[in-house]
């Protein structure tokens, strides 16, 4: 069985935020796969995803300190400048994160650890909604 549906987060501010209940909520039909695999792909290059800590929410804003240290803005070596300073660090930034995450799926739920949660990472400081792709497949 496959499913597949696109669906739209709302917007939100720089940082990382969980998103994973946005993402059960979107497919209703989770629990008929038992063995299976479930692919998350955010379409945009400012945007990433990755897995992380679901708890506690200091984690979240050490992430949001760490890559603003790793990948400053200003730097006058950037070029690609016409969309703002915080542009061209969120593109690198999303590329260090990566456009998907994979989760497997068992007996009908995300076979996530105790606490891990799929996190939308805002690179820009007005990103807008952001279009996610969510594929599940298995038997």
């Amino acid at each position: 069985m496959w499913m597949q549906k696109e669906i739209t987060l709302n917007a939100r501010s720089r940082g990382f935020h969980i998103i994973t209940d946005d993402i059960e909520r979107a497919l209703k039909d989770l629990g008929t796969i038992k063995t299976g695999l479930l692919s998350v792909f955010i379409k945009h290059t400012s945007a990433s995803l990755t897995i992380n800590e679901n708890a506690d929410p200091t984690v979240r804003t050490d992430f949001e300190s760490f890559f603003d240290r790793a990948v400053p803005e200003d730097e006058p070596y950037f070029e690609h400048v016409f969309e703002g300073s915080d542009d061209m660090p969120a593109h690198l930034k999303s590329s260090l994160l990566g456009p998907s995450v994979q989760i497997p799926i068992t007996d009908g739920r995300l076979n996530l650890g105790t606490w891990q949660g799929i996190y939308l990472c805002e690179h820009r400081n007005h990103g807008g909604s952001r279009r996610v792709v969510i594929t599940a497949f298995g038997e």
